[in-house]
């Protein structure tokens, strides 16, 4: 019987060989596919424009709604529209604006903490943070919400603009004025120093160089009006920095002498020249540290 001569291997083209090349350099330069985060996993998210993806945030920074003080109004009420809004009734976007370090922001975190507290699963409210920086993608972002299957509130802090920023045509849009609106299951939340968001000498430039200054002014502070729900914020007066004060080292148990803490609450502020929460905040974290207790805000 005659042996079966070898295969014969198929010569290769040289330009068959150059596209394979090619290819696998393609292959190589793209990056791998990111893994978009069931909503459901997490109660707490941060949205990476640069990305496209919502990561989740296993550990929210936040004080308990128990620990703010001096802002109890501003409370009741953000509490009231975030409960409507979890248990799927209309509530409206909220604009929390004033003083810096007064407890905008950890307002809004300790809320969703509380209104989440004893309710599972999809009853749970997702809190999404975007940054001011990444406003532009907002739509993007607001088609991903629309079909999460939950509740949410997408939140942004410090928000503002300046100068020649024209996003906050785009935001007022998403919010109200577009054709497909604000998803239903979407409130935003945001925190700014402004009531209007944008610098005073932004509008009165407007002013001073439009032809029609009302309509331009009208342009520029209609964004606010976007928002139903209007929190301000105002400096504490000494009584109310000094409670929260106390609050703080009765909830952490720093050994030391109430007098003593108040006369230094006293000079702190002094020397830093406000009386906020943010204030505060930082003169429990020195004492903290001079009298080395551990401060752990996850058994609060």
């Amino acid at each position: 019987m005659t042996p079966k001569s070898p295969p014969q291997s198929i010569p290769i083209h040289p330009l068959d060989a150059a596209l394979r090349r090619i290819a696998a350099a393609l292959e190589r330069l793209s990056p791998a596919a990111v893994s978009e985060p069931d909503l459901n996993t997490s109660d707490a998210f941060v949205w990476h424009a640069e990305d496209g993806v919502l990561r989740p945030v296993a550990s929210v920074n936040r004080l308990p709604l128990s620990l703010l003080k001096g802002i109890e109004r501003q409370a009741e009420q953000l509490v009231a529209n975030t409960r409507n809004h979890a248990d799927g009734y209309p509530a409206n976007n909220a604009l929390l604006w004033g003083a810096r370090g007064c407890g905008k922001s950890s307002l809004i975190k300790a809320v969703h903490e509380n209104i989440n507290a004893g309710r599972k699963g999809e009853k749970r409210l997702a809190l999404v943070e975007i940054h001011r920086e990444d406003i532009q993608t907002l739509p993007h972002l607001l088609t991903r919400l629309r079909t999460a299957g939950r509740q949410c509130i997408l939140f942004c802090d410090d928000l503002s603009f300046e100068g020649e920023d024209h996003s906050y045509k785009a935001l007022k849009a998403v919010l109200e004025g577009g054709i497909e609106g604000r998803p239903a299951n979407v409130v935003f939340y945001a925190t700014s120093n402004r009531r209007h968001m944008m610098a005073r000498d932004m509008i009165e430039n407007e002013r001073a160089t439009a032809i029609h200054g009302s309509e331009s002014i009208e342009e520029k502070v209609s964004l606010s009006d976007r928002f139903g729900l209007w929190l301000g914020f105002h400096h504490l007066d000494q009584d109310t920095f000094l409670a929260i004060v106390v609050s703080y080292a009765d909830a952490f148990q720093l050994p030391v002498d109430r007098n003593d803490l108040r006369a230094r609450a006293i000079e702190w502020s002094v020397t830093r020249g406000a009386r906020s929460g943010r204030v505060a905040w930082q003169m429990i974290q020195d004492l903290a540290g001079e009298l080395k207790v551990k401060i752990d805000l996850t058994r609060l």
